[in-house]
């Protein structure tokens, strides 16, 4: 708890430093956990941004992604971030690289690490780092030093809403029985549509726009988390663990993929999402909206009967309905913590590690192999992963 407070307090420092200098602009730069959960909260609360610094994110490392944000910029007038545990990321590496050149220096930009070293190897003091401790993992870290983006967004009290926010719900989850104990009960309900049901995806579907990235956020924190085979001592799980999570915001995705959860072969679990008071005055469209949001789970649960074949709807098919009375930086803290519980609600049922990903792991590793192949300096051992190399050298 000490080290918490005097992170919070480095952080209100810097960010009143910032605040009392000419920069406008700030870019958040790391990849997974150091970018899915700061730029969901940054895009969910565009309501409480007070209006000082615009935020940006800079994850892939396709520099088409650089290029195209630099571009709408001063160098001027901007500041960066590095998100990285290690200070070793590939990505945030090169990326940071292409932002330090930009800006002609590293006199504004700021880390966020477990690793002062490398980042004042990087060219950033020590006293423009904040921490990242061992112990927190990229994809529950929003919490930490990596959501700085987020509080020069939305500043220093609304940030500590999403905080109060996430904190009340770990109170709840700690002290509720588990008959009236929220994340108890979706992490029940994801196990059961799983191993009893066998449905091996579940749709996430935020009826409210500024939840789109929601989806995203949780694809990392559930299926990194989840996605194991073997049990925390090393024996195989015996049964079906985490199942593709994937969705989009309402009612966009109306029009695209949900007539295959209506009638496709394979029933798809979905959590539905709604906000009940809305941030804008346009109550018809909220009207509309929550109809929709309403409809599309009674439809699911119950479906029509019709003669006609094609235009008969089984019914059936399990879906969570969540509403939020309103989307505050206290509300998406809570459910944010809420999704995190019933994470490890279900690592403890399947028994397996839900802070370890050895699977992203493999996939760097054999990447930092390769590249000395893209430039011709060796040879893959794969035989088809040596004809693709050649391929794409021979065609540069």
């Amino acid at each position: 708890a000490r080290e918490a407070r005097a992170a919070r307090e480095r952080m209100d420092a810097l960010h009143a430093a910032l605040a009392d200098g000419p920069v406008t602009d700030v870019v958040s730069v790391g990849i997974g956990g150091s970018d899915l959960g700061p730029r969901l909260a940054v895009d969910a609360l565009r309501d409480f941004h007070d209006g000082r610094f615009r935020v940006h994110f800079l994850t892939n490392m396709d520099g088409s992604a650089a290029q195209h944000l630099l571009q709408r910029l001063d160098p001027a007038r901007t500041a960066g971030i590095l998100v990285s545990k290690s200070f070793g990321t590939q990505e945030t590496l090169l990326n940071g690289g292409i932002l330090r050149d930009w800006l002609g220096g590293s006199d504004r930009l700021f880390a966020v690490s477990a690793n002062t070293g490398r980042a004042e190897a990087f060219g950033i003091a020590p006293a423009r780092v904040l921490p990242m401790w061992d112990w927190v993992g990229g994809r529950y870290s929003l919490w930490s030093a990596v959501g700085f983006a987020l509080q020069l967004a939305i500043g220093r009290k609304a940030f500590a809403q999403l905080l109060d926010g996430a904190a009340l719900m770990d109170r709840h989850v700690r002290e509720a029985p588990v008959a009236h104990n929220l994340a108890a009960w979706h992490g029940l309900f994801a196990v059961w549509n799983r191993n009893a049901l066998g449905a091996a995806t579940q749709a996430v579907l935020p009826y409210d726009e500024r939840l789109a990235l929601l989806p995203s956020y949780l694809q990392q924190l559930v299926m990194e988390s989840l996605g194991k085979s073997v049990r925390a001592d090393g024996s195989p799980v015996p049964v079906s663990t985490v199942p593709v999570l994937w969705g989009g915001a309402g009612t966009n995705v109306q029009h695209s993929f949900f007539q295959a959860l209506h009638q496709g072969t394979d029933p798809v679990p979905a959590d539905f999402i709604g906000v009940i008071r809305p941030a804008h005055g346009h109550e018809e469209n909220h009207r509309a909206l929550m109809a929709n949001l309403l409809a599309q789970a009674e439809a699911l649960a119950n479906g029509a009967v019709h003669e006609d074949p094609h235009r008969h709807h089984a019914g059936g098919r399990p879906s969570t309905l969540m509403l939020l009375d309103e989307l505050t930086p206290a509300s998406l803290g809570a459910l944010l913590a809420m999704y995190e519980h019933s994470v490890y609600v279900q690592a403890v049922l399947w028994g397996i590690n839900a802070f370890d990903q050895w699977g992203v792991e493999l996939g760097k590793k054999i990447a930092g192999e390769l590249l000395p192949a893209m430039s011709g300096q060796s040879q893959p051992s794969d035989p088809i992963t040596r004809a693709l190399v050649a391929e794409i050298r021979a065609r540069r």
